[in-house]
């Protein structure tokens, strides 16, 4: 079976030939003259005689009807060697952008599962993305469908479906003070000791504008770091020497805009805000954009 995934399995109940695709070709494109629930009540009718592989909505709904290893009645004498795809409209609409898309799913899939090229087919004789009107008489001598306006947006759709297949391509991030940086873009993260915690923002008493996005803050720690102070002072011991809040990660540290959940304990978080400006922390920490 070749059902694609992502796509809604919807099958059909007959009006297609069990196990009678040969070598596929191409994906063909097509136009309903109706609307996607309207085609598939129609398909599932026996006395029409015709059906197709995958329907396309309007807003980009997906809809498979026949396994792409079974051949569906759309195309005549294309039928053995084409997958058909359905679109909602009528003649001389353009397909829309969330059809453009589901198209192209539908294109890299076959090239995926099946081979097909990802190229414009103008003939019955081409592999790749061809149209029904293409294939004349032979197949059924359908000369407006799916229409110029869709045979004009296979070439867009040949390119989001190499878009899809293709391997991402690496960011390139300029590290400034221990930050990324991309301009235009505001910068968010998150360490890994701080995996699952809330981001803090700025409070009183803090450095920065308040209610701007700052460094760790470590109030969750406040009540267990008192109590240990008053244990020492009342065991008669000198205060333990503490770093400064405010060189715990502020924006001087970290950059604007940067969001980091609290750290362990104070002196580890200062350790990380210098690690951060020696920029020994870039790679191992979370970071997105926003």
């Amino acid at each position: 079976m070749a059902r694609m995934p992502g796509a809604d399995w919807r099958p059909i109940g007959g009006n297609k030939t069990p196990s009678g695709m040969g070598q596929i070709f191409g994906v063909a494109l097509h136009i309903m003259a109706g609307t996607l629930t309207g085609t598939e009540s129609w398909f599932n009718n026996p006395r029409a005689e015709a059906s197709s592989h995958f329907g396309t909505g309007r807003a980009g709904a997906l809809r498979q009807w026949v396994d792409t290893r079974d051949r569906a009645w759309a195309q005549a004498a294309g039928n053995p060697h084409w997958i058909s795809i359905e679109n909602e409209g009528k003649g001389g609409d353009e397909l829309t952008d969330a059809q453009l898309d589901a198209c192209a799913r539908v294109l890299a899939w076959a090239h995926t599962e099946h081979g097909v090229p990802l190229r414009i087919a103008s003939s019955p004789s081409e592999r790749g993305l061809g149209h029904h009107a293409m294939g004349g008489a032979a197949w059924g001598n359908h000369t407006a469908c799916p229409g110029t306006k869709v045979i004009a947006q296979k070439a867009e759709i040949v390119r989001r479906a190499k878009a899809l297949l293709a391997p991402p391509k690496p960011i390139k991030v300029v590290i400034k003070n221990g930050v990324p940086q991309r301009p235009g873009r505001t910068l968010k993260g998150a360490g890994p000791h701080a995996e699952g915690r809330r981001p803090l923002r700025a409070g009183p008493g803090r450095r920065g504008v308040a209610g701007q996005a700052q460094g760790p803050r470590l109030d969750h720690h406040r009540g267990r770091r008192v109590r240990a102070e008053d244990g020492r002072r009342r065991q008669g011991l000198p205060a333990r020497d503490r770093p400064s809040r405010d060189r715990c990660g502020g924006p001087a540290d970290v950059g604007d805009g940067v969001v980091l959940a609290a750290g362990p304990t104070d002196a580890a978080a200062v350790m990380r805000a210098r690690r951060r400006r020696r920029g020994e922390l870039t790679t191992s920490h979370r970071w997105w954009w926003a």
